[in-house]
């Protein structure tokens, strides 16, 4: 994971280096545009401040934390996250909150696919080709075929207008700024219905289609004709045995939805308002906003490695089929 991260990290600051200039060098031409001597001067002195004065293949080892900087070691390993020049404020500030309220969304939303899409697929695949698998195939077409930001303002306006939910954010405006209390999570959880099924609606179909194709691969195996043989009912047969067997890709895409989730939430978070990292990324992204940009795109990168963890010691609890260690001659 952390040969894996490295890599991601050497990428994400090149890819971030790609477009001509810099938050800085932006402003400076700008400034230097309308004759404002002073800002000039102020934004050279942050170019030097934050090394972004020096090589590429230097800013990138002071950026990680394995090289000194004007401030010494002071980087991603030591904790220090750099500064927003588009809010003038130390990156670890502004996604301090934002980070546990991601972490949160987007693990309503994976709870919210796995315990949609495992009902939804098995049942498809047990009454196939009938009204309940037509009616489910209709669901999930209609779950991918729905823009994630128009379903987004469909239940913005009805959710609020016919159940009285919360329009916009993650918690009532009054909690913002107080301890964590019984009636502050009882707002963020009423807050978190709407983003909770749309972020997690297509997700969801995806997954639920993809077990059903599963399902029905492994009901056609003859190994189901012989537990049918000795005498097993339906309900053991296809727990014990298809079910089990078609859950391995269904829990190896662990690793590969929370990233999705994380991805596909950063334009229903602009839409709804809420105060994840998904705001903050689009906005440093758009600025050039360089060390904003950077922290986001690698914490995504740990949620994925954290989720391909997970996913894998999962898979060797469900299938003893497979075994990381090797075997004796």
């Amino acid at each position: 994971m952390l040969l894996t991260l490295w890599v991601v990290s050497i990428l994400v600051f090149a890819i971030i280096n790609l477009p001509p200039g810099d938050y800085l060098s932006n402003q400076i031409a700008e400034l230097r545009a309308t004759g404002q001597a002073e800002g000039v001067a102020k934004a050279e002195f942050l170019r030097q401040e934050y090394a972004l004065d020096r090589p590429l293949w230097e800013q990138y080892l002071i950026w990680v934390g394995f090289a000194p900087g004007p401030q010494g070691f002071a980087g991603l390993v030591q904790g220090d996250f750099g500064w927003s020049f588009e809010f003038d404020r130390p990156v670890g500030e502004i996604v301090g909150d934002a980070l546990w309220l991601t972490v949160l969304v987007n693990l309503a939303a994976v709870i919210f696919v796995y315990v949609v899409a495992l009902p939804l697929g098995v049942l498809a695949a047990a009454r196939a080709e009938t009204w309940v698998d037509y009616t489910a195939g209709f669901v999930g077409y209609l779950g991918l075929a729905t823009p994630n930001f128009l379903l987004a303002l469909i239940l913005f306006y009805y959710g609020h207008k016919y159940f009285d939910l919360p329009i916009g954010g993650l918690m009532a405006p009054h909690f913002e700024d107080q301890a964590m209390s019984w009636p502050k999570v009882q707002s963020i959880l009423l807050h978190l219905i709407v983003p909770t099924f749309v972020i997690g609606t297509s997700g969801a179909a995806a997954m639920m289609q993809r077990l059903r194709a599963n399902m029905l691969d492994e009901l056609g195996k003859p190994y189901v004709e012989t537990a049918k043989a000795k005498g097993l009912g339906p309900s053991r047969l296809l727990a014990k045995y298809p079910l089990r067997m078609a859950l391995n890709p269904f829990v190896a895409d662990i690793g590969n939805l929370l990233p999705a989730v994380v991805s596909g939430s950063v334009l229903v978070s602009v839409v709804l308002g809420l105060q994840t990292i998904g705001p903050y990324l689009l906005a440093a992204l758009k600025s050039q906003d360089q060390f904003l940009a950077g922290f986001v795109l690698m914490f995504v990168a740990l949620l994925t490695l954290i989720g391909t963890m997970i996913s894998d010691m999962l898979l060797v609890l469900l299938d003893p089929r497979i075994r990381y260690g090797g075997r004796e001659a």
